[in-house]
């Protein structure tokens, strides 16, 4: 279906690839894969620019892509899952699964609390050699020996990696412990849905397509530029980092989307109640900021804005302040955010998607402003 057949003014969906070029041009970035859908038919998907500039090689829209915190939406959604099927609940204390997790003042902690980042976990890595950051059982377990920053509950405190390695391991268990959680989300999600070329972990046959991690914009900022850099080594067929570590293409990552925006189904496969992902798309943050991002508030000289959390994902909220879904997207604008460079959301309301997967990292307020300006300018171009 053509882009005015759903209700986009072409040329001014025109200025989001043109926007991007542009920004290569310049080399701000190296290069973006971009797919705006609506109502379950593509208007737009394209490759602009390099997936790796050093060596000249195009970007292209079959590109597999480190999807950092995206992953997050993957992990959430197995918790969630367990959830439907009675097997925990939000307010289950993660100690009753993780008993080893119920020290130093955890043991209030719940499966919302992590969902929600709410949790009073520690921003920091977990305490583990950076070649086994993607070892999930060594990960968990040095999480699950951190003590409490705040009282659970009280402030956002995200943590990048160490909530989610906790949820994938409490996953792990509900399961029985027979299978990796790579191949639970393999099974669960990604095979049935169609997502071939997504997998937790740098699958074997995806590395000729993996877009390598580049630290563009060096500036100081949340992440060390060589940790994320690293990530080009540690991710392997066997790495598990349930807060990072996923890879895909931006099709993928679209199917992904699109089910979520049908209520949790997509070609006839449930993966999750309309109802759970209702409540799990709503803010359970309040107006309480985001304290990760104090730094970005500081530096830019940004007023306070909120963290606006759901149960696993980022949410547009109401309000003027940055945010990489866009200002232009309605309030239950949800979906998913990756460090310095990727991001997907689902507008609800106006039943859109857009994924947009760069190459080229840039330090995190100023893919805010990046991602905030790409997304509003999809918003520009819906004029029915």
């Amino acid at each position: 279906m053509k882009a005015p057949e759903l209700g986009f003014d072409e040329s001014r969906l025109e200025r989001l690839t043109r926007t991007i070029e542009a920004d290569v041009g310049a080399e701000r970035y190296d290069g973006a894969v971009v797919l705006v859908a609506r109502r379950g038919e593509i208007a737009l998907h394209e490759a602009v620019g390099f997936a790796e500039r050093a060596s000249g090689r195009p970007a292209r829209t079959d590109d597999v892509f480190c999807l950092f915190s995206v992953t997050k939406t993957f992990t959430a959604a197995a918790v969630l899952a367990r959830v439907d099927r009675g097997e925990i609940q939000l307010t289950t204390p993660v100690a009753e699964v993780i008993p080893e997790f119920g020290v130093k003042g955890k043991q209030r902690v719940t499966v919302a609390h992590l969902l929600t980042q709410t949790g009073g976990m520690s921003p920091e890595m977990p305490q583990v050699p950076v070649n086994q950051l993607g070892n999930l059982e060594a990960a968990a377990a040095a999480v699950c020996d951190q003590p409490l920053l705040t009282a659970p509950g009280r402030i956002v405190s995200y943590s990048p990696i160490g909530a989610h390695a906790v949820l994938g391991e409490l996953v792990r268990r509900l399961d029985g412990g027979s299978r990796p959680f790579r191949q639970i989300l393999a099974d669960e999600l990604f095979t049935p849905l169609g997502m071939k070329d997504t997998a937790l972990g740098l699958r074997a046959d995806l590395a000729a397509r993996r877009v390598p991690i580049v630290v563009r914009d060096r500036s100081p900022g949340l992440f060390v530029p060589e940790l994320l850099e690293a990530l080009n080594v540690l991710l392997d067929e066997t790495s598990e980092i349930p807060g990072g570590g996923g890879v895909a293409t931006v099709y993928d990552v679209y199917r992904w989307a699109e089910m979520l925006r049908r209520g949790g189904e997509l070609d006839g496969v449930r993966i999750l109640s309309p109802a759970l992902l209702d409540l799990a798309t709503q803010n359970h943050t309040g107006t309480e900021p985001n304290r990760l991002f104090d730094y970005m508030r500081e530096h830019r000289g940004w007023d306070e804005f909120p963290a606006v959390l759901g149960l696993g994902f980022f949410l547009r909220g109401e309000g003027i302040f940055p945010m990489p879904f866009g200002l232009t997207t309605s309030p239950r604008t949800f979906g998913g955010l990756g460090a310095g460079s990727t991001m997907f959301w689902v507008d609800p309301q106006r039943e859109l998607v857009f994924v947009c997967l760069t190459a080229g990292l840039l330090e995190e307020s100023n893919n805010f402003e990046r991602l905030q300006r790409l997304s509003d300018l999809v918003l520009s171009a819906v004029v029915d």
